[in-house]
Formats: structure tokens, sequence, C-alpha cells
């Protein structure tokens, strides 16, 4: 009997280290939208471009303040030019679709605006950088587009 005791303290021990190593673990489950997005202003600067509120998140993505944990906005400083960068944070990864979602909308909506208007904003636009690891959600518009990119993919391997 003390022997089967012991055989069940190992199992359940064994249980409940294996159950801390799943979910959104590791170092970027402790990283902020601001420490990602700094991460990305040194790898490919940010030139041109101005920080926005939640304000700006909200008129530009439609994206609902209680499933933001945090995020950082950079926009184009005229309304000519397409430059653009997110990185936000959701609170639940469930709503991590629905971010994406909220972003091909914008894009759309720039597509529209710059196609036979701006053709060089455009093509920025049209090769743009939407994706999300964890729960961070990228959309950055930019000449350093590919830097962008790959900041953002290092902080968070």
């Amino acid at each position: 009997m003390k022997r089967l005791w012991i055989i069940l303290l190992v199992l359940s021990n064994a249980a409940g280290i294996l159950a801390g190593c799943t979910g959104d673990g590791g170092a970027s489950a402790q990283l902020t939208a601001a420490e990602v997005g700094e991460s990305i202003r040194l790898a490919a600067g940010l030139p041109g471009m101005k920080p926005g509120d939640q304000e700006k998140l909200q008129k530009l993505y439609h994206i609902e303040p209680d499933i933001v944990e945090d995020f950082i906005l950079y926009t184009a400083s005229s309304n000519v030019k397409a430059d653009e960068l997110a990185v936000i944070r959701v609170k639940d990864a469930d709503k991590v679709g629905h971010v994406l979602d909220k972003v091909q909308e914008r894009i759309q909506v720039q597509t529209v605006k710059f196609k036979d208007y701006r053709p060089e904003e455009y093509y920025l636009l049209d090769k743009h950088i939407l994706k999300a690891k964890g729960r961070f959600v990228l959309f950055a518009v930019s000449k350093e587009a590919d830097q962008m990119e790959r900041a953002f993919d290092d902080i968070l391997k």
C-alpha cells in the first residue's frame, strides 16, 4: 500500500510539471506590445510615423477595447502615406482571428484609398505584413516591413 501511494505521488508531480509546460508560457508570454514594438523600432526605425492611442486604434480598426490587453500603433504623419505599424496583444488567444479580420477590413479600406490615387503607397500596402504569434498580431506597411517582421519573429521565438 505504501508503494502505491509513492507511485501516485510521483505521477501527480509529473502531471503537474507537464501541465506547467503547456499553454502560452515562456518568455513571450511576459512580453508587452511596447517591448515588441521597441524591438521593431530598433530593427527598422519608424521614419515619418507618429504614435496612436486607443481612440486611433478604435477609429482605424474597430476593435473592441475590452479584447485588447495592450498595443502599440504608429501611423503615417500624413494621410497621403500608407505607412502603418500595429502590434496588438489580445487578452484571449481565441480573439486573434477576430483582430486579424478587423485588420483585413482596414487593409481593404486603404486599398481603395490608394490604388489609383497613390500607386507607390498602394505598392507598400499590397506588400503588407499581417500575422499572428500567440496572442500578438502584427500589421506592418512600410518599406521596412520585412525587417519589422523579422524583429517580431525574433522576439517572439
